[in-house]
């Protein structure tokens, strides 16, 4: 049998470059695969906490202790010894704070996963996203306990939330998941090819942190001097701002308060309308289902050259 190419060609084919080209398989595919394979998901999810609180004897109640003791701790310090004027503060830092603790750990555990898992990344067939999001998955099941800690404080300092505004929490929360999936399924594979990404996103949240309203009052914040030069929508270009004001305008109700040291007035939330917050809110879940989609894609196209890299 002769030959399939002459030794001209032959050697024309060993001069040329390798490329290795990554998997890209649609869009719909991978969000099949990722609907197929839940059970992994959430197998991973808790298997990630029983890691976590592997020989405690306590377990996972220190979920709930340690923001019990963050709250009770936050209480002590604005209410006896750092007052700042601002009436229950504590449960406005706590609102804000339960949906930062969620963001930033899902975010900064998921950035090195695939790195830090790669026996399993080169040795199983499955929906890499899976790693990223079962670390956002494990840290909504810490959100929801420290929700539960809110809600029990709330409950024995007799503070209702605003109970007409509850049914737009959801929505909020699905558009928080969205985003912190979006950016951590990301930040997972850009890490296989640049390490120092994972020491660079811990710079990044700690600024994220100081531009956020979780400490500040919102009449205090940097959106205050925006408005002052007409430029208060920049304030909004981040998407956790939006989601810890409808966290602490559901939580702590009040957008005007009286000053418990001075007596002045106090604009600590932006005082729109039940339909402002729902419509902004509605608004942002969809550009972060948009850019959840966009991750995906992103991740799909990195994908490939996962093995060779780890």
């Amino acid at each position: 049998m002769s030959e399939p190419s002459t030794g001209v060609e032959r050697r024309h084919l060993d001069d040329a470059p390798v490329r290795v080209v990554s998997a890209r398989d649609p869009l719909r595919v991978r969000l099949s695969n990722l609907l197929a394979r839940r059970e992994l998901l959430t197998g991973l999810i808790f298997s990630d906490i029983r890691i976590k609180y592997k020989g405690s004897a306590l377990g996972l109640v220190w979920s709930m202790l340690s923001p019990a003791l963050t709250l009770a701790t936050y209480f002590l310090v604005f209410s006896v010894f750092l007052k700042n004027g601002i009436p229950n503060f504590v449960v406005y830092l706590f609102s804000g704070l339960i949906v930062w603790n969620m963001f930033q750990s899902a975010v900064s555990s998921s950035t090195g996963v695939i790195v830090d898992r790669a026996g399993l990344v080169k040795k199983v067939s499955f929906p890499r996203e899976i790693l990223a999001l079962s670390n956002v998955g494990a840290s909504v099941i810490y959100f929801g306990i420290q929700l539960g800690v809110l809600a029990a404080f709330l409950a024995v300092v007799g503070h209702a939330p605003a109970w007409g505004f509850l049914w737009i929490l959801p929505i909020s929360f699905l558009a928080l998941y969205l985003l912190t999936a979006s950016i951590s399924i990301v930040m997972s594979a850009v890490t296989v090819y640049l390490r120092d990404v994972r020491h660079l996103m811990e710079v990044v949240l700690q600024l994220w942190f100081w531009v956020s309203p979780v400490v500040y009052s919102y009449e205090n914040s940097i959106a205050a001097t925006l408005h002052s030069h007409g430029l208060a929508n920049f304030y909004f270009l981040n998407p956790v701002t939006l989601i810890i004001l409808t966290f602490q305008r559901i939580f702590y109700v009040a957008t005007t308060v009286k000053s418990t040291t001075t007596g002045a007035t106090l604009h600590i939330l932006p005082t729109w309308p039940m339909s402002t917050y729902f419509y902004l809110n509605l608004g942002l879940l969809v550009i972060m289902a948009l850019v959840f989609l966009v991750s995906v894609t992103i991740f799909g196209r990195l994908e490939g050259n996962f093995e060779s890299e780890l």
